[in-house]
């Protein structure tokens, strides 16, 4: 089978992956979720004119330095004084505090000196000064979170002040992750000879969750047709959206993973990318069920992961914002000309002298290398059949999450 070009790979994992259901949660279940309608303003904050400091509510015309006026009233953040200001008069306010009638100024009480009921003027105020106007912020009916917004922080802040105490949302994707192989251990363990310590899970599975997935932990499948295909079942009947095999995807005697997916009814739409590293990551579908089978190797997984599980699960969850942003940088060191595959050097970016980003290879380049990745916060993208390119030269590159 010839290697499929990247561009071709990633277009064939998306492929029909369109937002999963929607279901309304609670607001304080929503960070981190995808809406799936716009959310308008329920209400119009503020609903009336507000002080928005500490002093005193005025008539501007009235408030000239010097002026004295008489104090009639107080008014606090809930407590409204229900009368007029007149000429000559004024009422002491608070922030947050309704604007009462005949006010169109508020004078900060730095700016003023209190003499028992009256107060002294000691700088001038506008018109409009020191009050939030009705409506400031947002007017009801106002389409401020638009279906596929990402919900942060700052969204349900906002969410809360449009008066929504719950969101529909699109439902979370179930990522299943499964490893493969007889060599593996967990962390704590002592290796065996010719083990290693499995790591792959470890970041599969934050990487997932932090783009809001679920995540079933499958455990490690041993070098066996029959227990690869128990594995396999279980995501299936956890009810896994998306299926992360990690191990096994290449062509060895002991790489039984294609082998019990096909046993269980695979429909595969590719196997082997030119792509480096990764070149040996699978793709398809089970019943309902998407399938990624990505290298071992730790590094290759992960680049697999960030490359096409990232953007699968952004998809799935009715995100707007699906491809990760390119950016435009030049090399801190040469590079040799590339071969047929797509290249995904690990690298380090820092700031350029002249604001050009500057993106230096972590040197070696084996996918071996967790701690090279570790020092990586970006990867330079290098086109097949790209000529060497000496320090200085132009690249793309894309950052790996923070």
């Amino acid at each position: 089978m010839a290697l499929m070009p990247v561009a071709e790979a990633y277009a064939a994992v998306l492929k029909d992956a369109a937002a999963l259901p929607e279901e309304t949660v609670a607001l304080q279940d929503a960070f981190h979720r995808t809406l799936s309608r716009d959310i308008a303003a329920m209400r119009t904050q503020p609903p009336v004119a507000l002080s928005a400091m500490d002093g005193y509510a005025v008539r501007a015309a009235d408030a000239l330095p010097g002026a004295r006026l008489k104090v009639i009233g107080e008014v606090a953040a809930g407590r409204p004084f229900n009368q007029s200001i007149g000429a000559g008069q004024a009422a002491r306010i608070f922030t947050g505090g309704v604007v009462p009638g005949g006010v169109d100024a508020v004078v900060i009480q730095e700016d003023t000196t209190r003499d028992g009921e009256f107060v002294v003027i000691n700088e001038a105020v506008t018109a409009g000064k020191n009050i939030r106007p009705a409506g400031i912020d947002f007017r009801e009916g106002d389409v401020l979170l638009p279906r596929g917004s990402l919900l942060n922080d700052r969204a349900l802040a906002l969410a809360a002040g449009m008066n929504h105490p719950r969101l529909p949302v699109h439902r979370r994707p179930k990522v299943a992750i499964l490893a493969t192989g007889d060599e593996l251990v967990p962390p704590g363990t002592t290796p065996g000879p010719g083990q290693i310590v499995y790591s792959n899970v470890f970041a599969l599975a934050a990487l997932a969750r932090s783009e809001g997935a679920d995540v079933i932990e499958l455990g490690i499948a041993r070098d066996t047709l029959e227990e690869t295909s128990g594995g396999i079942r279980r995501a299936r009947d956890l009810g896994a959206d998306v299926l992360v095999t990690t191990g096994g995807a290449s062509v060895g005697d002991h790489d039984l993973v294609q082998a019990a997916l096909t046993t269980e009814g695979f429909d595969m739409a590719f196997w082997k990318i030119a792509l480096r590293p990764g070149k040996p990551m699978m793709n398809g579908r089970l019943g309902a069920m998407r399938v990624l089978g990505l290298p071992g190797n730790p590094v290759s997984s992960y680049v697999c992961a960030f490359l096409f599980l990232v953007p699968l699960i952004r998809s799935l969850s009715g995100r707007t914002m699906i491809d990760h942003p390119l950016e435009q940088a030049r090399l801190g060191r040469e590079l040799p000309a590339n071969d047929k595959r797509q290249d995904y050097l690990r690298a380090r970016v820092t700031a350029g002298s002249d604001g050009v980003p500057v993106a230096t290879s972590v040197g070696a380049q084996d996918s071996s290398l967790v701690a090279k990745l570790v020092e990586a916060n970006a990867l330079i993208i290098r086109p097949p059949f790209a000529p060497a390119a000496p320090a200085g030269s132009p690249c793309t590159i894309l950052r790996l999450p923070d």
